[in-house]
């Protein structure tokens, strides 16, 4: 056999031929919705204190994540019907929508109902512009296309906090959802100009698999009980309503099994006798166990120790830093090596996580910049192996499932930590106010509470390491 040459991307040839820039104009559609997801935590300490409702701070999250995953279930399936295009200037629209909503929002529940109609304007807009790779652009340059995506989710993820707390802090927080309201409704008029071409304005009026309106119903009903739990909280309402949140999560999880032409998941998700079943459980427990850092760290560090929101923004930005550049670095380790690294990775994020319950409280940000380090690079390290040996170990006709299925377990992840963050944080302190003592209090359970749950994570780790 002889070595075939390497593939170049010639870039000025791509950019000249209009695919590039096309291509750019895509992706933002993952630019505004990966940074708001993330900019919310650094804006968060000034829209409490105008708005007040602490006891919400959960759902700020929860009910954008709900709405991206119902919205890119959808959009994929919507292209069969309506035109890559109407799609595309829609989901702009929406979530211009639901950013002008937040902006102008006088109390906490208007902005929560902003923040699900932007998870939905972006968790379609997410969707769309992987659609859009298939649709508009010939096959040869998609590696190339889908690695300026990464990047792009990459740059979001630790600019989103710094422009959070730059805009915040400059003109306030509502200019921040502003920006954003511009940005969508800028996108869904450019969208509407620039995507003139027979792909974008084609309907295939291809049958699409059916939606799972019952599955994604029943998870969305699970959070909000869960939630709820956290709202007014007392020892019985609050441990019925967690409890049949629970129960909710597994008749998800059956309720996907039971539709086949339009699973979210493969069979058997949770299985330990296989490496997807560990896998998938590790990938669920430490989404779940991890998020309270981003919603709560600004909060609690603001009103705790008077630490500028801006300073707080990088320490969020190093996790996610640490989260892109080892993932880089190991991108090359050999596959006998693969299984101990998806270990050695968990354990540094639950070692993370036990690091924020003592160093948060002390105020002390050396100490919680490393361990914001040593979590983003846990995530960093152990995600690409895992996803890889998870969609290696599904029978093949489940594969394209399997791929689809991490984010989207990593997303259901986000959603029901937030909401359960949400019932630790109130219960221990948020729902008597924001107080000093009350942040002192929330600081050191609110990452205690969930540190059984990352071990459970490590040891489906360690599981999915003895399995083949």
């Amino acid at each position: 056999m002889t070595d075939q040459p390497a593939l170049k991307t010639d870039w000025r040839t791509l950019w000249a031929s209009g695919d590039l820039a096309l291509f750019c104009f895509v992706s933002l559609g993952i630019l505004l919705h990966a940074t708001m997801e993330t900019m919310i935590a650094t804006i968060m300490p000034a829209m409490v204190k105008d708005l007040a409702g602490v006891t919400l701070v959960g759902w700020t999250f929860a009910v954008y994540e709900l709405g991206a995953i119902v919205a890119g279930a959808a959009a994929g399936r919507l292209v069969s019907y309506v035109s890559l295009r109407s799609n595309m200037v829609g989901a702009a629209v929406l979530y211009g929508c639901g950013a002008l909503i937040c902006a102008l929002a006088p109390t906490m529940p208007i902005l929560l109902g902003g923040r699900l109609i932007e998870g939905l304007g972006g968790g379609a807009l997410v969707a769309l512009a992987f659609v859009s790779v298939e649709r508009l652009f010939p096959r040869t340059i998609w590696p190339q296309l889908f690695a300026i995506m990464s990047a792009v989710w990459g740059v979001a993820a630790f600019g989103g906090p710094l422009l959070g707390a730059l805009i915040s802090t400059a003109f306030g927080w509502r200019w921040a959802f502003g920006v954003f309201t511009l940005a969508g409704f800028a996108m869904a008029a450019v969208a509407f100009l620039v995507l003139r071409m027979p792909e974008a304005r084609r309907v295939t009026g291809a049958e699409p698999p059916p939606f799972p309106y019952a599955a994604l119903a029943t998870l969305a009903g699970a959070v909000i009980l869960i939630a709820f739990a956290g709202v007014d909280v007392s020892p019985y309402r609050s441990t019925a309503l967690f409890v049949a949140g629970v129960i909710g999560l597994a008749l998800f999880f059956r309720v996907d099994a039971l539709m086949p032409r339009s699973r979210l998941f493969p069979r058997r998700p949770f299985d330990w006798s296989t490496s997807l079943g560990a896998g998938m459980t590790m990938v669920a427990t430490l989404s779940v166990s991890t998020v309270s850092f981003a919603i709560y760290a600004p909060l609690l560090l603001t009103s705790l120790h008077g630490i500028p929101v801006l300073t707080v923004g990088y320490i969020i930005a190093a996790e996610s830093i640490a989260w892109s550049i080892l993932s880089i670095l190991v991108a090359g380790a050999p596959p006998r090596h693969e299984r101990p690294i998806i270990v050695g990775g968990a354990f540094m994020i639950a070692a993370g996580l036990a690091g924020f319950a003592v160093a948060i409280p002390a105020g002390n940000i050396p100490a919680i910049l490393f361990c914001a380090l040593l979590q983003g690079g846990g995530f960093g390290i152990a995600w690409p192996f895992a996803t890889r040996i998870i969609v290696a170990s599904a029978p093949a006709e489940e594969s394209t499932i399997a791929s689809s299925a991490v984010p989207a377990m990593q997303r259901i992840g986000y959603a029901t930590g937030a909401a359960a963050a949400g019932i630790v944080a109130n219960a221990t302190g948020f729902a008597d106010g924001l107080t000093g003592e009350s942040a002192a209090n929330v600081a050191r359970w609110l990452f205690l509470a969930f540190l059984p749950l990352a071990l459970v994570g490590c040891a489906a780790a360690v599981r999915m390491s003895r399995v083949k």
